[in-house]
C-alpha cells in the first residue's frame, strides 16, 4: 500500500465522526459481533479506545510511525426500546383452520411502523415454530390447555415489521417437544431475530448500531429459565452486566385473566403452578444489573413502574393472538410501550401506544386509547409511591416535585 493511500485511509476514518450509524445486528453467545456493517456514525457518539497502526518508511511497511485512529466503538447517548406482549400469529395444530390468510402478512401491518422505530423491538413468541410433526405435551385438562404449531414462514412476519428479539420463555415454548424447540431457534437464527430463555439458551449478547445488549429471559415452565430461582437469574443479569451495554430482561409470570390485573407484590399460584413473586422478581434483576424488564404472562396489561431508574412493564398483555386466545375486553387490550434511555439503560422517558385486537387476533390503533387509561389506573393503584406519571395522550413522564 503506498503512504498516499493510506493518508486518504486515515482521513476518511475520521471522517467518519460526522455521519450516522444504520441499524444493523449480530448475535453470539460469546458476546463476539458478527457481519457488523456500519455505513454511518453518529456525530454525538462517544469514541473510546483508539486502535493504533504501524506505519514504516514510504509504505506501510517502511515508515517508522505510529498513527493513532479513533475508529473506536460508537456509544449513543439516546436510546429506545419497543415492547409488546404475547404473539402467536397462527397455529396449524390441531388444523389448518387456525391460521389466517395471505400467510399472516397482514396481521401486524398497522403496528409496522411502530415497530420498526425503535432500536431493540421486543415480543413474546408464543408456541413453536414448526411445519409438521413434534412430540404434542401431555394435557391434563384439554379445557384449558392449547399448543400452538406455527409454520415456519410466520417468521419472516416478525422480521419484517423490525422485531430484533423474542422470549422464548413461557408455557408454550415446549408445546411440541425438543424438535419443536430446537427449530424454533433454528429459524430465528437464520433470520437474526435474537431469543433467550430455553436452558439451550439462557442468555444472548447482540449489537446494534455499536451498542452491546444483553438479553435474558425467564418463566416458571419446564425447559426454560426459572422465575423461582433467583438466585440463578441474579448471576445471568450480573454475567450480561459484566459484558454488555445494555441489559434487556424479560419474564413470563403471575397469574392469567382479568382478574389478576394487578401486581400484587406476593408469590402467585395459577392451576396449582409457583407463577412466582414478580414485583420482587423484578427489583432483585434490576439489583443485580438488569436495566430495562418487559413482562407478560397474564394475558392482559399490568402497571409499569421505574425503580432505581430502570423501566418495568409487569404485564404487556396479548399483542398479535391469532384464533385461540380469549381477546374479550381487557384481554384484548394490546399496548405498545416505547421506551426510552441513555447510553447506561437509565430511564427518561416512554410513551404507551393504545392497540387493541381486531377479529380473531390482530392489532389495530385504538382511538378511545383504553389501554393507557388501564395501565395509568393500575400504576395509579398498585404504585402510588411512583415516580412517574402517564398522560392522556401515554406519555410516560417523571413527576416533577
Amino acid at each position: 500500500m503506498s503512504l498516499k493511500r493510506f493518508f486518504l485511509i486515515i482521513f476518511a476514518l475520521l471522517g467518519f465522526s460526522a455521519c450516522k450509524v444504520s441499524k444493523v445486528a449480530t448475535s453470539s453467545t460469546s458476546g463476539q459481533p458478527q457481519d457488523t456493517v456500519v455505513t454511518k456514525i453518529d456525530s454525538s457518539a462517544i469514541l473510546p479506545k483508539p486502535i493504533y497502526v504501524t506505519v514504516k518508511g514510504d509504505t506501510l511497511e517502511s515508515l517508522d510511525s505510529v498513527v493513532e485512529i479513533n475508529v473506536q466503538r460508537l456509544i449513543k447517548d439516546t436510546l429506545s426500546f419497543v415492547g409488546v406482549g404475547d404473539i402467536m400469529m397462527g397455529t396449524n395444530y390441531p388444523n389448518e383452520h387456525y391460521l389466517p390468510p395471505n400467510q399472516g402478512k397482514s396481521l401486524l401491518e398497522e403496528a409496522a411502523e411502530l415497530l420498526k422505530d425503535a432500536d431493540v423491538t421486543f415480543g413474546n413468541l408464543e408456541g413453536v415454530i414448526l411445519n409438521e410433526g413434534g412430540t404434542p405435551k401431555y394435557c391434563k385438562n384439554p379445557k384449558v390447555c392449547y399448543l400452538f404449531r406455527s409454520p415456519e414462514y410466520m417468521v419472516s412476519n416478525l422480521k419484517a415489521v423490525g422485531f430484533d428479539v423474542v422470549s422464548l420463555a413461557n408455557n408454550h415454548a415446549g408445546d411440541f417437544g425438543d424438535e419443536g424447540r430446537r427449530n424454533t431457534m433454528r429459524i430465528l437464527d437464520s433470520l437474526s431475530i435474537q431469543h433467550a430463555g430455553q436452558e439451550a439458551k439462557p442468555y444472548a449478547t447482540f449489537m446494534i448500531e455499536g451498542m452491546k445488549y444483553g438479553f435474558a429471559a425467564f418463566a416458571p415452565n419446564t425447559g426454560t429459565i426459572s422465575i423461582n430461582d433467583i438466585p440463578r437469574a441474579k448471576a445471568i443479569i450480573a454475567h450480561l452486566d459484566s459484558i454488555s451495554d445494555v441489559v434487556i430482561a424479560s419474564f413470563h409470570g403471575g397469574a392469567e385473566g382479568s382478574k389478576h390485573q394487578h401486581v400484587t407484590r406476593e408469590t402467585e399460584i395459577f392451576y396449582g403452578e409457583n407463577r412466582g413473586n414478580v414485583y420482587e422478581f423484578a427489583h432483585e434483576l434490576i439489583d443485580s444489573g438488569a436495566d430495562i424488564i418487559f413482562g407478560h404472562g397474564p394475558h392482559v396489561s399490568r402497571a409499569v413502574e421505574v425503580y432505581k431508574q430502570r423501566f418495568i412493564a409487569y404485564s404487556l398483555g396479548n399483542f398479535c393472538t391469532y384464533a385461540r386466545f380469549n381477546l374479550k375486553g381487557d384481554n384484548g387490550l394490546a399496548p405498545l410501550i416505547k421506551v426510552f434511555t441513555n447510553s447506561k439503560g437509565e430511564f427518561l422517558y416512554g410513551r404507551i401506544s393504545p392497540f387493541v385486537q381486531k377479529g380473531a387476533g390482530w392489532p389495530v390503533h385504538d382511538p378511545d386509547n383504553r389501554v393507557i387509561e388501564r395501565i395509568r389506573q393500575l400504576t395509579t393503584e398498585d404504585f402510588p409511591e411512583s415516580v412517574i406519571s402517564i398522560d392522556d395522550g401515554g406519555f410516560i413522564r417523571y413527576i416533577v416535585r
